[in-house]
């Protein structure tokens, strides 16, 4: 599904659209990692699943999805699952929570392109996936600022109703994961150079927390170290909706993780 953002002028332009819009659905059941399960109109239909891992904790049979159908007439699901809804039954506006990790790198190459981004950086070039010492980075802007996104989806950040159900929280490993990308981002730099870890959410997170790690002294110098070489870590947030996405918050991180 190939994404636009509106003509420059356009009174929409800050929107990156959908080729077309998305079709509500309800979620059946989630068999395995690939597939969910949803009712379109009546009808069960197995859809692809675009990310393997957990989505929060919660149990997704019976919330709110929205669906993009799939232009391939090979592929055996005809749709893949983009967002999902916590919010009570019969919202007449729900909220959405995107799950689609790799779009989500779109959304962001778009809004670099678009210049939606100004706060994090004023792109003028963007190269997509660049070497950066031993990594693949997702994008090269300016040729001299480097930008790697993660979407984490598993601690999802939002309040949970009662009518949700939700599983155990697993330890959590998001944070550790991402102190590793700016160790490595950070060892990496030359000088002159700067790096951007981009924590995206396809979801209106006010702000993202940090959780505490056993290791957090060695974490908070390892950061330190990466911060001082030129790394920052900033957060976007995405809000979707059926007809696209809009950008809703943009702001630096990097006091978090090293204060």
């Amino acid at each position: 599904m190939a994404d636009t953002a509106a003509a420059p002028g356009d009174e929409r332009d800050d929107k990156i659209y959908f080729p077309e819009p998305l079709t509500q659905a309800v979620v059946i059941r989630r068999p395995n990692r690939f597939i969910i399960d949803v009712d379109i109109e009546g009808k069960p239909v197995a859809c692809h699943c675009p990310t393997t891992g957990r989505i929060g904790n919660l149990v997704v049979d019976g919330v709110p999805c929205l669906l993009s159908r799939s232009r391939s007439s090979t592929r055996k699901t005809p749709y893949t699952v983009e967002a999902l809804s916590v919010d009570p039954p019969g919202t007449p506006r729900p909220a959405w929570i995107g799950i689609n990790q790799t779009a989500a790198n779109r959304y962001v190459e778009q809004a670099l392109r678009s210049g939606l981004l100004p706060q994090i950086v004023t792109a003028e070039s963007v190269q997509r996936e660049v070497r950066l010492g031993g990594s693949r980075l997702d994008f090269l802007v300016n040729s001299d600022t480097y930008v790697e996104v993660k979407t984490p989806l598993d601690n999802l950040q939002v309040t949970l109703g009662e009518h949700v159900r939700t599983r155990p929280r697993p330890p959590l490993a998001s944070t550790d994961r991402l102190v590793k990308h700016i160790g490595e981002l950070g060892r990496s730099l030359e000088a002159h150079e700067r790096a951007i870890l981009l924590v995206c959410f396809l979801y209106d997170n006010p702000g993202f927390r940090v959780q505490q790690s056993s290791r957090h002294a060695d974490v908070r110098a390892q950061v330190s170290q990466a911060v001082h070489r030129g790394v920052e870590i900033w957060q976007v947030n995405f809000e979707l909706d059926r007809t696209g996405v809009r950008v809703s918050r943009q702001h630096e991180l990097t006091p978090q993780f090293v204060g």
